[in-house]
């Protein structure tokens, strides 16, 4: 971050809408701020045109007044229910508000709002970081206004709140996400009196909507290192209240002397693996790494031969999944099905690697996993992270050995190859069947001979191959029985 002085600030605002700001509040007799983000930004030398503007008086007075002042290139938008306003400007948003406080009910995150002073304002901020003001006013343009010395916590790398933390979070209980979306994102310490309260104050995230809690979620998940925000939320018990399935893997049970790993931070590892990668950027393929092995909670079993096991637990966690995004209110479409699409078929190519690699077996997984096999892939890579490297080095040549097998497929338009050229619609005239388990079954015969690489997939092979498994199951086709 970089320290500027009240001159240095004034040279950075030297733009015509901080000016235009100023004047017309100047004419109204009002005082107005940049304040929060923007501010923040300035100083960690961060592009930002997040612009909010707090109005000792009437934000929406001052906001309609500017829109006079830019003309016909300017929108005005007027909340007066929320008493905000919001004009753009050249690409540009400005949020204006009347500076307030507020005062809060115990089961609802709706205050009740005063109008108030700078200082009432500052007060109902989140952290000391986003409190910090610069007045735009012409006779003091510049100059910062850091009642909760915000810039000593930037420098320090610290996150804590204005007031006494279990009265901010209290208030508005998002703010304990907030608070470690902010940690985790500019990779800053949660003050020890913050975080205590954090822990204190957990259960009070229950009256937040699940969409609220999945925007803060879907923040951690991209920051440059999300296991950090995990962490947090495991510690403090935030994440037992609201991801119950990945905080149940932080667990290690012995048995005669053995134990298994760490599930949860074994997870986390494999989270941070997949960012790492060119694929990591996607916000869902890092979902199906965070949930990978929730699966593993319900299937643990001890075996004495084979001590701790996991059977079926991809299968298992798949089927966690949608109920999983219904709580948090992710997209129950393609997303969704993509997530749980890569958790249930994650064990397939460690399963291939540690045996022969068949083409047989890389034409199901193929035919399975289709246009995501390479997020599988990446996903399956991430998740080797035994600390003997012997182990790990076979395991990642043999997956070398599945992606060349998986490439040539592709190269030879594996959709034309893998899908029969006899359907279920042709199986059921031939036969004169509706759908019914026996055109399931003969369907399934053509597909497992062509994944199996038994017969060419040209239809005069499958042809003679349904026709004999027809036979075997009582059927001839229409026209013979006639």
């Amino acid at each position: 971050m970089k320290l500027y002085s009240d001159d240095e600030l004034a040279e950075l605002l030297n733009r015509e809408v901080f000016h235009l700001i100023g004047d017309v509040a100047d004419d109204m007799g009002v005082e107005c701020y940049v304040v929060g983000g923007y501010v923040r930004d300035i100083f960690l030398e961060r592009p930002s045109d997040d612009i909010d503007v707090v109005v000792v008086g009437s934000g929406i007075a001052v906001a309609s007044a500017l829109k006079k002042r830019l003309g016909r290139h300017a929108h005005l938008s007027v909340f007066k229910n929320f008493g905000t306003a919001q004009v753009k400007y050249n690409d540009q948003e400005i949020e204006f508000v009347g500076a307030r406080r507020e005062s809060y009910s115990h089961d609802s995150r709706k205050p009740i709002v005063e109008d108030g002073t700078l200082e009432d304002d500052q007060n109902r901020r989140d952290f000391t970081i986003n409190a910090m003001a610069i007045c735009l006013n012409k006779n003091r343009f510049g100059e910062l206004v850091d009642p909760f010395n915000g810039l000593a916590d930037l420098e320090d790398g610290i996150i804590a709140t204005p007031l006494e933390p279990g009265i901010t979070f209290s208030d508005d209980p998002l703010r304990m996400m907030r608070c470690i979306r902010f940690a985790t994102q500019l990779n800053f310490q949660i003050e020890d009196e913050t975080f205590e309260a954090l822990e204190r104050m957990a259960d009070r995230i229950k009256i937040v909507s699940g969409e609220r809690i999945e925007v803060e979620l879907n923040k951690i998940m991209m920051s440059p290192h999300p296991s950090k925000g995990f962490v947090d939320l495991q510690r403090c018990g935030l994440l037992n209240i609201i991801l119950p399935e990945v905080a149940a893997l932080d667990i290690v049970e012995q048995k005669n002397g053995r134990g298994h790993k760490n599930n949860f931070y074994h997870t986390l590892e494999v989270l941070e693996n997949v960012c790492r990668t060119e694929q990591g950027a996607q916000l869902y393929l890092r979902w199906a790494a965070l949930l990978h092995d929730i699966g593993k909670t319900k299937t643990k079993r001890w075996d004495p031969a084979a001590g701790w096991t996991f059977h079926n637990h991809n299968f298992v966690g798949a089927k966690m999944v949608p109920e999983l995004f219904r709580r948090l209110k992710l997209p129950m479409g393609p997303e969704m099905k993509y997530v749980q699409k890569l958790v249930d078929l994650h064990m397939r190519p460690q399963v291939i690697a540690d045996s022969e690699v068949t083409d047989s077996a890389v034409r199901r997984l193929l035919n399975d996993a289709g246009d995501d096999i390479d997020d599988l892939m990446t996903l399956c890579e991430a998740d080797i992270t035994s600390k003997n490297e012997g182990k790990k080095k076979i395991f990642l040549e043999n997956f070398r050995m599945v992606r060349e097998k998986l490439a040539d497929l592709k190269e030879k338009d594996y959709k034309r190859l893998l899908q029969p050229v006899i359907d279920g619609n042709e199986i059921m005239e031939m036969f004169g069947l509706k759908p019914s388990r026996e055109v399931g079954t003969l369907k399934q015969t053509l597909k497992d001979a062509v994944l199996d690489n038994r017969v060419e997939n040209e239809r005069e092979p499958l042809m003679q191959l349904l026709i004999g498994k027809a036979r075997e199951m009582g059927l001839e086709p229409v026209a013979n029985a006639k």
